[in-house]
């Protein structure tokens, strides 16, 4: 009797295949099998791309003369630790009772690729193969992929994506590395005072390197300017307005050069000098020059992709983007959310429709159940589909995670932490079903002596999605004039012009929301008070874990080129897949370091080294249009819009040139002073200078970057 096999990427996968089959059958070694069935699994990749030595015993010896490696022909070959199990799959995917084989590794780029490797060396021949592709591990999302599976061949050309991006990895990184350790690791050794060193470099790991260590320099060289603000108090019935002074058309100092910005002065005598002019005039009074009232609406965010629920982790949790990965794809095996490994923030069509499902689940969540309810009372989910929240264009594989409303019995086996990314998930995903959140804006323009007074405040009318959003213990905290938040999640210094902002008002300050509704334009106001605030200009903030996933997904942006920018919009540095996985690298080869504590990065020495080396040789590796770029073409052969013959023709030809010229510059002698620039931002500092007697920093574990 002819028999389908199910073959997954990993056991915990093929147990829920095999339990939405109904495959009861005897558990043997490596699968399950019944009358009708087998269901197998790999374990991860089974195989991989072989060493250099595999095509010939010259190339284990590490040298120039062998460069640049360029095979016609990829050698493969089963990863030896998990032998065992690639011949129990390859002999069942080979199987005479066996007519069907239903691909079920994960729905994405990787999980093709460690499919085709494992089909590729088990020699398959005449058998039906199907692709299952779907978006969670429940069991009605299980039985629709397998109904709906489509013919293998369909993804052919993502399958050649795949095999592209992994040539593309193995042909940088054994060439350039070689390279690169032979012609410039002595020097660094030298320097270091070690043994040896190895220069890793890559496609993606050495542009993200290249990004932490120009932002560390950014910092180091950032000459901070003070600036003086003047505040002026003013009374309008007993209740004050601080406002602050800025330098507007008809001020004696409109356009002035003493000015830092419109709303400091360069030098505190300047400040002096205004205050004592508006003390001077009697009565010491201001007039309410306008008074604009207006209502702000904020909507709902978009969804959750795994790069912005990486940050958001990291910010909230204090955990890194490999932490959170794992934690989700928890989730997502134990059927809470849906695939984790997607750019997409928003919703298909098709799944709009059913919806309704995921939210009548999610009535059974405890700390949602309330939210959840009120939004299918209200019926706001029936016309998702015609906002901002659904887009069929913006997905590619995946589209946004979001809970299932399924798999809340295993909620009790979850960890603390990954219990609260989950009701995360839930908020963000409820949210997008609530009206805006409502403010009542006021902005208030106070004049004395032609000079003006600016304040600004917003009071919350209409709670919205706010109600839902906000995750209890990891709310926002009340803006009352306080430093805001920056965009890779570390905090603003008040001082900076602009940065504080419009305080946020609640309704703990009835009284003065009741002044504000009063307030008339004409109306008198007295100056109670005249003072100076000093602030001086901030540096660059230095990359989290977090945001620095979210740069990486947004790496298009970095580029200048405008033409450029547009041409490889919505491609970044690596793929949500493996952006967590190439910054673990990063830290575990000692480029960079993490502060667990804060989940802050900054270059190591080491690190910083080699960012001198490659771009003294293959600068191309150290920039984000280059990375990008690439990416961008891996999606296009995806898509079908280039052959891999023609991307493969562009990457040797990228890979031969700079290998030779890396291979024949002459410029080690000049990298030495280089080094010595370098050292000096590093305790122990001086790494490298003999003659002083200091540490050569030996141990790079131990050398962490000035924090200036």
């Amino acid at each position: 009797m002819a028999k389908s096999l199910y073959i997954a990427e990993k056991p915990s996968v093929a147990r829920e295949f095999a339990a939405a089959l109904k495959i009861a059958g005897r558990a043997a070694d490596g699968y399950i099998e019944s009358e009708n069935a087998v269901v197998t699994w790999c374990v991860g990749h089974l195989v991989t791309m072989s060493y250099p030595e595999a095509y010939d015993i010259k190339y284990k010896r590490w040298s120039l003369q062998t460069l640049p490696f360029l095979p016609k022909e990829f050698k493969y070959q089963v990863i030896e630790s998990v032998e065992k199990q690639f011949k129990i799959v390859s002999g069942l995917l080979n199987r005479k009772d066996v007519d069907t084989i239903y691909v079920c590794t994960d729905s994405g780029r990787e999980g093709e690729y460690i499919y085709r490797l494992v089909a590729q060396m088990a020699g398959i021949k005449d058998k039906a193969q199907k692709r299952v592709w779907i978006d969670s591990q429940t069991e009605e999302e299980i039985l629709r992929g397998i109904r709906e599976a489509k013919d293998l061949e369909e993804y052919d050309n993502l399958a050649s994506s795949a095999y592209l991006r992994a040539k593309e990895d193995y042909l940088m990184g054994i060439n350039f590395s070689r390279a690169l350790t032979l012609k410039y690791g002595p020097s660094i050794s030298n320097f270091m005072r070690t043994d040896r060193t190895v220069v890793s470099v890559g496609r993606v790991m050495t542009c993200v390197m290249g990004m932490a260590v120009r932002r560390e320099r950014e910092i180091r060289e950032f000459v901070k300017t003070p600036f003086y603000r003047v505040i002026g108090t003013f009374g309008p019935e007993g209740i004050t307005i601080d406002g602050e002074w800025k330098a507007v058309e008809g001020s004696r100092y409109f356009n002035h050069p003493c000015l830092y910005k419109e709303n400091g002065f360069k030098e505190r005598k300047d400040a002096e000098e205004l205050i004592a002019f508006l003390s001077s005039a009697e009565p010491r009074n201001g007039t309410i020059a306008s008074i604009e009232k207006k209502k702000e609406t904020k909507n709902p965010p978009l969804l959750y992709n795994l790069a912005e629920l990486q940050n958001d982790c990291s910010k909230m949790f204090k955990i890194s983007p490999d932490q959170t990965l794992k934690a989700v794809q928890e989730l997502y095996e134990k059927k809470l959310v849906t695939y984790p490994r997607t750019d997409a923030r928003v919703l298909s069509t098709a799944v709009a429709k059913e919806i309704h499902k995921n939210i009548g689940g999610l009535q059974n969540f405890g700390p949602a159940a309330e939210y959840a309810r009120e939004v299918l009372a209200s019926g706001s989910y029936k016309t998702i589909a015609k906002t901002r929240y659904v887009n069929d264009k913006q997905i590619t594989d995946h589209y946004a995670i979001v809970p299932t409303g399924q798999g809340l019995g295993a909620l009790r086996s979850l960890s603390e932490l990954n219990s609260k990314i989950y009701q995360v998930i839930v908020r963000r995903f409820l949210s997008i079903f609530y009206p805006p959140a409502i403010y009542q804006k006021y902005t208030v323009d106070i004049v004395t002596q032609n000079e003006h007074f600016f304040a600004g405040f917003k009071v919350l009318r209409e709670q919205g999605y706010l109600k839902v959003a906000e995750v209890p213990g990891q709310g926002r905290k009340k803006n009352t004039g306080a430093p805001d938040a920056g965009s890779d999640g570390n905090v603003l210094p008040a001082e900076k012009p602009g940065a504080a902002g419009d305080v946020i008002l609640d309704s703990s300050s009835p009284e003065f929301i009741e002044m504000l509704d009063k307030l008339k334009k004409g109306a008198v106001v007295s100056l109670d008070a005249l003072n100076i605030k000093e602030g001086e200009t901030s540096p660059p903030k230095r990359y989290t874990s977090g945001s620095m996933i979210l740069a990486m997904e947004n790496a298009g942006q970095l580029i200048e080129d405008e033409e450029l920018r547009a041409q490889i919009k919505g491609s970044g540095i690596g793929t949500s897949a493996t952006r967590a996985e190439i910054l673990k690298k990063l830290f575990n080869i000692k480029y960079l370091s993490l502060n667990n504590k804060t989940q802050i990065i900054t270059p190591t020495c080491l690190g910083e080294l080699i960012y001198e080396v490659v771009n003294a040789s293959i600068k191309q590796l150290l920039n984000p249009e280059l990375t990008a770029s690439w990416e961008k073409g891996l999606t296009y052969v995806a898509e079908g819009s280039i052959t891999s013959d023609e991307y493969m023709e562009k990457l040797e030809r990228f890979v031969a040139g700079r290998t030779y010229n890396a291979v024949h510059m002459a410029n080690q002698s000049g990298l030495r002073p280089l080094f010595e620039q370098v050292a000096v931002n590093y305790k122990p500092s001086g790494a490298g200078k003999k003659a002083e007697g200091k540490s050569a920093g030996k141990n790079e574990a131990k050398t962490e970057p000035s924090q200036k």
